[in-house]
């Protein structure tokens, strides 16, 4: 494994904690927004662009990435940190918008299963994963 392999794998799980934060907090916090999914909103959109501009400029880390996937989840990550932030205003101000934080934590849910069954077997390989197929960590 070479450095920039590292430094990409580092970043997967930045990514992955960040989901775990949107997730997490959304059940812990029911039924207002937490601080916890604010900041996880915030560090999926940074580390998904990190990791898209890596795999698109790095050869060696070997990964191709499907732009129409990550347009997808590029768009759910902004909806879901809208939400989030918004959400979060209104719960400091007293005024708890619960659709809201049911909106952010159910399009993170959302996210997850296209990151995990977008594959060409669930679409019958006419629209293959982020990664050509291979699971979500691997090219």
């Amino acid at each position: 494994m070479n450095v920039s392999e590292f430094v990409y794998n580092v970043v997967v799980v930045t990514h992955l904690l960040g989901m775990a934060a949107v997730v997490g907090g959304y059940v812990a916090a029911q039924p207002v927004v937490s601080e916890l999914m604010v900041w996880g909103a915030r560090l999926q959109i940074v580390t998904g662009l990190i990791l898209v501009g890596m795999a698109e400029s790095i050869d060696s880390i070997g990964k191709d990435p499907n732009m129409v996937k990550i347009g997808l989840k590029l768009g759910l990550a902004i909806a879901i940190a809208a939400f989030a932030e918004i959400g979060h205003a209104d719960a400091k101000r007293g005024k708890s918008v619960a659709w809201m934080t049911h909106a952010a934590g159910g399009l993170a849910i959302a996210t997850v299963l296209i990151a995990v069954l977008w594959t060409a077997t669930l679409f019958g390989g006419a629209m293959p994963g982020i990664y050509n197929g291979h699971s979500l960590l691997e090219a």
